[in-house]
């Protein structure tokens, strides 16, 4: 896993997705690249929760890499609810639709 090319290159830093941070004292992991920024999955935050941070603002890089814990099934229905939304008129009406399939 790579990444952050952008944030490498210009900030100096190791940073690259699956790796092991430290913000501001809170643990957590690179989960997505977000431009000039890195996104950070914290470890006391819920899975798929990813917060922008500055990678050089009170960032400690770890040698250790992590697993990005996957999203929740709720969370992955509201993301399908996000994605199809337009086509329904209550998030009601998308749960009866959403059952019916098969991801």
């Amino acid at each position: 896993m790579s990444g952050c090319s952008y944030v490498r290159e210009h900030y100096g830093v190791p940073a690259q997705i699956g790796m092991r941070v430290i913000v501001d004292g809170k643990p957590g992991i690179i989960s997505e690249d977000h431009g000039n920024y890195i996104g950070v999955n914290f470890d006391e935050d819920k899975p798929g929760v990813v917060l922008s941070c500055h990678p050089t603002w009170r960032v400690e890089y770890t040698i250790k890499s992590g697993k990005i814990r996957p999203l929740t099934r709720s969370q992955q229905r509201y993301l399908r609810y996000l994605e199809y939304s337009d086509c329904f008129n209550s998030f009601l009406d998308f749960c009866y639709w959403d059952a019916q399939q098969s991801w």
